[in-house]
């Protein structure tokens, strides 16, 4: 069975790049090294691995490296620190509420 990881890297400017792979060790070198020039990560090293999860079916992994490039910083960092559960109330927007 094939393994599939999404990750989450920090970089030096204080934003996250979120990527999924087969091999991320691998690819955590590439990003480091800056091995795709005109990448987002090229120009943001150095960088920090924050958050991995591994997967057995690719699909799923790329929905939910898609899932998360769409989650606000708040919730990426609640990802990141393991606060499972604040992740559901950080899912909810805020509306504003005109009279």
């Amino acid at each position: 069975m094939k393994k599939s990881y999404v990750y989450i890297l920090k970089c030096a400017d204080d934003s996250y790049y979120t990527g999924v792979t087969s091999n991320l060790e691998n690819r955590v070198f590439q990003h480091s090294e800056g091995f795709f020039k005109n990448s987002y990560t090229s120009k943001r090293r150095p960088l920090v691995l924050v958050f991995y999860a591994e997967f057995t079916d690719i699909n799923l992994a790329i929905e939910t490296e898609k899932k998360i490039k769409k989650w606000s910083r708040a919730k990426k960092e609640a990802l990141i620190n393991e606060e499972y559960d604040s992740l559901i109330n950080l899912a909810k927007k805020k509306f504003s509420i005109q009279f």
